[in-house]
């Protein structure tokens, strides 16, 4: 048949085989996934490692600030309570506050006894005992630590009960701090701080001999304060929008501010790391609810810096105003005593108040231009503000993309490294294949021509066997001929017998020949034996058999070649040629 099962062009596939190759192909894939996943675990865990390193440093360095602040703010109370004095023989507060103090610092000893000593205590032991048993067995002593077990959980319970009540007991002592309302005595708002309504009294009571003059001034403060009204009911209203604490409760609201003043501008990539923080603090919210609350609180700040700004442009604005009014009424308090003094006409008087009212129109006109330019500034910089996040955010963004295209790329590229090896490794199959089968070949004429040269070598060593034991018969039977040809009959001879043999007698005349031929002197030198044991000869008679002693390679390695035994210490040359 032509190309069918008879036919030789096609090969009966090799299924096991092919399958060895597969399970070889499979298990070097699983391989180089297993380093791949495992350098993704170090890097994930290098990358985790220096987060946390960065955070210790921070906080190492936060919590001494933080030492001294509560150092500073004890101090203080103390100093407060200790500067105060009764206002008389009835005023007992400041005793009874003394009292209290003296109360708190007594249960507090009492609280520290009673609840972080045992504590201690409990841990020397456990450090005593685990200093004796280091070198036992701890079967040995299993009663005694089941014990101790006990104990530590018994430990452990109060101390929880123990947090439980100092937890309650904090939380009833907010409630009641809040339900005192000091809060509105701490806030630092712009309603509490100024009055923007009011005219000074220096002002409205002044005793201006013009009217005109009078009612300019209050018009101006009306106008500054109307002013400043609006823009600080518009940043109010602004800052109504969103509550005290951003959407939050207090405490998370607290513990986010506290994570983000840690982490201040100086410290490299100091976003990445409190966001970092953050998401460890809260879990259960995503990055996006945690930038949002950012973005919201810094609004809120930025809003009560605003508040602040303002209230401090009203103080000074109003400051100068005041200032400027007052020697302004001054003056015209006394251009008209001046006035009445020299007796000046009602022209000069007019011509006064309206020099007075231009300066007070000028000064008015550059309050409005610097009012205008300030909150100009001030949305530049707002815009500024959200224009930076949104860089920050476009950048992580490109960032996150960027990652993602290489991890695409490292797959892609480790895809097409797979298909190269296995297009190699069918090609290096190919041709393995192909130089076997020509080494069959070769080896199986090779094998034929072998048996044909030793069969006729067989031949040939039976022939010589044959030819040469008919020489062997035909030489003896020469010999035989001869020995019949040349048979004596010896008579008896003792003397002969006890003589010297001639093999005796030239032996000895050959040892006298060999004391004349010895040398006149001995050589004391190396012998051939001797000189090609050293490594350096041999390497360098090879290095001349190849054609390379005299390249630079071989002299570095003649150089570094070490000879069997180190030199003596009187052969060497301290001279330098």
């Amino acid at each position: 048949m032509k190309n069918g099962l008879g036919s030789s062009k096609y090969k009966p596939a090799e299924y096991k085989r092919l399958q060895a190759i597969a399970d070889a192909k499979r298990q070097e894939s699983d391989l180089i996934g297993q380093k791949v996943q495992k350098t993704r675990c170090a890097a994930k865990a290098t990358k985790e490692s220096s987060i946390l390193r960065q955070h210790r440093q921070v906080w190492s360095r936060e919590c001494p600030r933080l030492r001294k602040a509560e150092e500073a703010a004890e101090t203080d109370i103390h100093e407060f309570v200790e500067q105060l004095r009764p206002n008389g023989r009835t005023d007992t507060a400041i005793f009874s506050l003394q009292d209290y103090g003296l109360d708190l610092e007594r249960e507090r000893e009492a609280f520290r006894v009673a609840t972080v000593e045992p504590v201690h205590q409990l841990r020397d032991d456990l450090r005593f005992r685990l200093g004796e048993v280091q070198h036992q067995q701890l079967t040995a002593h299993r009663s005694n630590w089941e014990q101790v077990v006990q104990q530590i959980r018994f430990v452990k319970d109060q101390q929880d009960e123990v947090n439980a009540k100092l937890q309650t007991e904090y939380l009833a002592l907010e409630e009641e701090i809040i339900c005192l309302g000091l809060e509105k005595y701490l806030t630092n708002t712009s309603d509490n701080l100024v009055d923007i309504e009011n005219v000074p009294e220096e002002v409205l009571h002044s005793d201006c001999p013009y009217p005109e003059l009078k009612d300019s001034f209050i018009q101006a403060f009306h106008s500054l304060s109307g002013r400043y009204q609006s823009r600080l009911q518009r940043l109010q209203e602004q800052a109504q929008r969103t509550d005290r604490f951003c959407g939050w409760c207090a405490d998370d609201h607290q513990c986010f501010q506290f994570t983000a003043s840690q982490y201040t501008n100086d410290i490299p990539n100091h976003r990445a790391l409190y966001m970092d923080m953050l998401q460890r603090l809260f879990p259960d919210k995503t990055k996006q609810d945690l930038m949002e609350h950012e973005r919201v609180w810094d609004w809120q700040r930025f809003t009560q810096a605003q508040l602040r700004a303002v209230t401090q442009q009203w103080q000074r604005d109003h400051k100068e105003l005041l200032v400027r009014a007052l020697v302004t009424l001054q003056d015209a308090r006394h251009a008209h005593q001046e006035e009445l003094e020299l007796h000046r006409d009602h022209q000069h008087q007019q011509d006064i108040c309206s020099h007075l009212r231009e300066k007070l129109r000028q000064w008015r006109a550059q309050q409005e231009e610097v009012a205008k330019l300030e909150a100009v500034i001030a949305a530049r910089q707002q815009e500024e503000r959200e224009a930076r996040l949104k860089r920050e955010q476009e950048k992580e963004t490109a960032i996150r993309s960027q990652q993602k295209e290489k991890v695409r790329q490292f797959y892609l590229n480790q895809q097409k490294r797979m298909e190269v090896l296995e297009r190699r490794d069918r090609e290096r199959l190919a041709n393995l294949r192909s130089v076997m089968e020509e080494q069959a070949r070769r080896d199986k004429e090779r094998v034929q021509f072998r048996a044909e040269m030793l069969q006729r070598r067989r031949e040939e060593i039976k022939a010589q066997e044959l030819e040469r034991q008919r020489e062997e018969e035909e030489k003896q039977n020469r010999l035989e001929v001869l020995r019949n040809q040349i048979s004596v009959v010896a008579e008896a001879d003792p003397e002969r017998m006890m003589a010297d043999t001639e093999a005796w007698r030239s032996r000895h005349l050959n040892i006298k020949e060999f004391e004349l031929q010895r040398p006149l002197y001995s050589i004391n030198t190396y012998t051939d034996t001797q000189i090609v044991s050293d490594p350096r000869v041999r390497v360098e008679q090879a290095l001349r058999e190849a054609g390379l002693h005299q390249s630079h390679y071989a002299k570095e390695v003649l150089s570094v070649i070490k000879p069997p035994k180190p030199p003596r210490r009187d052969t060497s040359s301290v001279l330098k040629f």
